[in-house]
């Protein structure tokens, strides 16, 4: 084709840049339950839905549309309990980025990334932990999937901060998605009674420390109401 300057410039057909935009979705390794999820087939306007759902579906956007000039390396952190949809619209937002900004994106749920890297202190695993988090570190975008799922200790601490420290220092963009209340460790503020009956929150998941990292990570998307799983879905094979 001619370009603006009258020189005939070569441009890669429709067919090849969606052969490029699979390769980047296979290699985001997005699981095929969530291969579905777009931002356009979000539900929000089923009977009952909080009004909250529309606002995350509509930060989702406007973050696409930002990306990567305005968020400056900023990310999202979808948090509500289960079966609102964080995972849908972090799943959403990584195919718009890989499909619409060629990101090279990759999805990793929390609790099988660490049981994985567990699994490589083994002898007999050829896999390194090194070779497992290298991915994670140098992903443009990652989306962390049920951050705080697995059991705390000093160890899983001090691996999620290694994850998210890297990524921090390196201005990379960083989605999560939490079932935990974004609150301290120990229900600080809280009386005796209101802490024994709370919840776990995600300071107590994953530390105050990395708490706050986070909060520097990423603009905080509060998703309520009912599990959209338990009411709406199920009620369409009744």
């Amino acid at each position: 084709m001619m370009n603006a300057e009258g020189r005939w410039v070569s441009r890669a057909c429709e067919c090849q840049q969606m052969q490029r935009e699979e390769r980047r979705l296979a290699a985001a390794r997005i699981p095929q339950r969530y291969r579905d999820c777009t931002l356009d087939a979000f539900e929000t306007n089923y009977k009952g839905a909080d009004e909250s759902l529309r606002r995350a579906l509509a930060t989702a956007r406007k973050f696409v549309d930002a990306y990567p000039v305005d968020t400056a390396g900023k990310g999202l952190m979808f948090v509500g309990t289960a079966g609102l949809g964080k995972t849908h619209l972090a799943v959403g937002v990584l195919q718009r980025l890989v499909r619409e900004r060629g990101a090279k994106g990759l999805f990793c749920d929390y609790r099988e990334l660490l049981k994985n890297i567990q699994n490589s202190y083994n002898a007999q695993v050829n896999t390194t932990e090194l070779e497992l988090l290298k991915p994670v570190f140098a992903a443009e975008v990652l989306v962390l999937d049920d951050l705080g799922a697995q059991k705390p200790n000093e160890w899983v601490w001090d691996t999620v901060a290694l994850i998210l420290n890297t990524r921090y220092n390196d201005k990379l963009t960083t989605i999560i998605t939490t079932n935990y209340a974004d609150q301290q460790a120990g229900g600080g503020g809280l009386s005796d009674a209101e802490r024994a009956a709370r919840e776990p929150s995600l300071g107590d998941r994953i530390g105050d420390r990395m708490r706050s990292r986070l909060a520097e990570m990423c603009i905080k998307v509060e998703m309520k109401g009912a599990d959209f799983r338990q009411t709406v879905k199920r009620a369409s094979f009744v």
